[in-house]
């Protein structure tokens, strides 16, 4: 691909505009990529969370646009993951109608229930585009979704970069192992085709935006595209000022407690986070391959330095980042990675953390983090010692605590920050499960006090209609360790999982659910921001009257007490 000199300068006015409307134009076709996914998808993660991405990509593997629908765990690793498949299948191998699949966790999005596909758009015999799109499939086999498993080999199907599809024809062989493979065939193997699918519809539509404008290929474009939106990127990294910063979390683990330690520098226009004094491997599946911690790193900087500037390969390439080699940030093969999102999910707020002391008043407080999912199932040799369950499934319903407090703003209560994923509909699960859910609400007194309070978790009471146990894969995190609030803001409330005959159980492991009883999944809020005794009077009197907070925690937080009019009053220092 032959890129113009300078694409920001040497063009006209007239060729500038137009590849200004051509780069919106792609855009619009990876949304429509990513929706035609989200509607075409047959698992809850796909049709109902938006656990996806999508994005169009050079012959050479660099991303120029990605869709705004999706998360940045997906999206960012997906950005690197091409060039991996153009490494077994170059671009000079590629036929019309071939696509390409893995879900390899080290050379895609970071462990193997997400599955990548690659499809390459022909026109005169040569490659000039390719599309590429994730998704997070409902099961892959193996020991399922818990992060129990010693080695990626326990955790389920594995499949290397091959042709999902050969000249327009599906690889019904791959197709037969998958759906030999998992517990939920109909929906792995419906997602698969959603992929294929997207991908295609969005060849049609690059296709068209090349013949209406009567462009080649995106060569010009992508030059530009590139060259437009790294020199935006630097420029805005060049206006912080330069320095080395540290910042420390600990969070509850599995076997132990782990360290996730982060040192970002800002030289000239460029910007590096190394995570030097993490902790060391897991026994378990919460390690985190690197794939995932560069994507969900680089998101936690570019929210901060520059969230207007289209996200691509020019812009992530702004932003380096290293690890020891078998810490667990930066978890070699075979190491199990079934809940990688443990570690990466809590990256930017570590981030966060380093930015905070270089550009003080700017970044939020710590949020609840990695996604507080419940990842249920039924099946012999899962939820019953002996015979079949009644209703076999396995289900994943998508599900946040608390977002931390920004600085001028109170945080969101139940909203999942970093992924950005949707919360899924009870009445979802219930239509496909013979799961019930007795109580979704948000959780009274979890977010943190602070000048801007803490955004609130919420609590969910979960029973099988059945009369029959069932299954929890519990990967949870906050529960030891709770999000931290920032310039003097309190903590958020720690998770809790329990029963509601008053059995408390871990956050992490395969659990049963006995029969009769229920599920009660308390979630973290996220921290508060600055001061409590800051804190406006009217606001803490909506915080009361809408619930969010009791008139007991109006004392022992922010000093205040009710009038006989009903209108808070201080009564003390706090």
């Amino acid at each position: 691909m032959t890129m113009t000199p300078d694409p920001i300068t040497a063009p006209s006015g007239a060729a500038r505009i137009r590849h200004q409307i051509v780069w919106s134009r792609l855009i619009a076709i990876v949304e429509e990529q990513a929706r035609t996914l989200i509607r075409a998808g047959f698992s809850t993660s796909t049709r109902e969370a938006g656990d996806v991405s999508a994005g169009v990509f050079d012959p050479e593997g660099r991303m120029l646009a990605q869709a705004l629908t999706g998360t940045p765990g997906h999206i960012n690793s997906m950005a690197r993951s091409v060039k991996h498949f153009l490494d077994v299948f170059p671009v000079s191998t590629m036929r019309p109608g071939d696509a390409y699949i893995t879900n390899d966790p080290w050379k895609a999005t970071g462990h193997l229930h997400d599955f990548s596909v690659v499809t390459p758009l022909h026109r005169d015999g040569q490659v000039v585009a390719l599309f590429a799109c994730t998704t997070h499939v409902v099961d892959i086999g193996g020991n399922g979704p818990s992060p129990d498993s010693g080695q990626v080999y326990q955790e389920g199907l594995f499949v290397p970069i091959m042709k999902i599809a050969s000249e327009g024809v599906m690889n019904d062989s791959l197709l037969q192992i998958v759906r030999s493979n998992v517990r939920e065939p109909v929906q792995v193997e419906g997602d698969i085709y959603a992929l294929v699918a997207c991908n295609d519809m969005a060849c049609d539509q690059l296709g068209g935006l090349l013949t209406e404008y009567a462009m080649p290929d995106l060569a010009e474009v992508g030059g530009f595209i590139l060259a437009a939106s790294g020199k935006a990127m630097r420029e805005a990294i060049t206006a912080l000022p330069d320095g080395t910063w540290t910042n420390r979390m600990r969070i509850d683990g599995y076997e132990d407690a782990i360290d996730i330690v982060a040192t970002l520098t800002v030289k000239g226009d460029h910007i590096h986070v190394d995570y030097t004094g993490t902790s060391g491997l897991s026994r378990y599946g919460i390690n985190c391959p690197m794939s995932y911690t560069e994507a969900y790193t680089a998101f936690g900087v570019k929210c901060v330095i520059a969230p207007g500037i289209p996200n691509n390969s020019a812009t992530l390439d702004c932003v380096t980042v290293s690890a020891p080699e078998d810490c667990i940030a930066n978890a070699p093969f075979p190491c199990a990675v079934v809940a990688r999102s443990t570690i990466g999910q809590m990256l930017p707020d570590v981030v966060l953390g380093c930015l905070h002391q270089a550009l003080p008043e700017t970044v939020p407080a710590e949020s609840t983090g990695t996604l507080w999912n419940l990842r249920l199932g039924a099946a012999h040799g899962l939820s019953e010692s002996r015979g079949a369950p009644r209703t076999p499934f396995m289900v994943t319903t998508f599900h946040s605590g608390g977002a931390g407090a920004r600085p001028m703003h109170d945080g969101l209560s139940a909203t999942p920050f970093p992924s950005g994923i949707r919360n899924v509909p009870i009445e979802i699960t219930e239509s496909i499960t013979p799961l019930v859910v007795w109580r979704k609400e948000l959780r009274v007194d979890s977010g943190g006090a602070g000048r801007q309070r803490g955004g609130l978790g919420q609590v969910m009471e979960v029973a099988s209609r059945e009369d029959a146990p069932f299954t929890i894969f519990a990967r949870f995190e906050r529960v030891e360790n709770a999000p931290r609030g920032r310039e003097g803001g309190t903590d958020g409330a720690a998770g809790r999982i329990s029963l509601v005959s008053g059995g408390k159980m871990r956050p992490k492991g395969v659990q049963i659910i006995p029969a009769g009883d229920r599920l009660v999944v308390e979630m973290p809020g996220g921290g508060g921001f600055g001061p409590a005794a800051d804190r406006d009077l009217a606001e803490i009197g909506n915080d009361l009257r809408r619930g969010y907070i009791t008139p007991e925690a109006a004392r022992r937080d922010y000093g205040i007490t009710l009038g006989a009019d009903g209108k808070p009053l201080r009564t003390q220092a706090n």
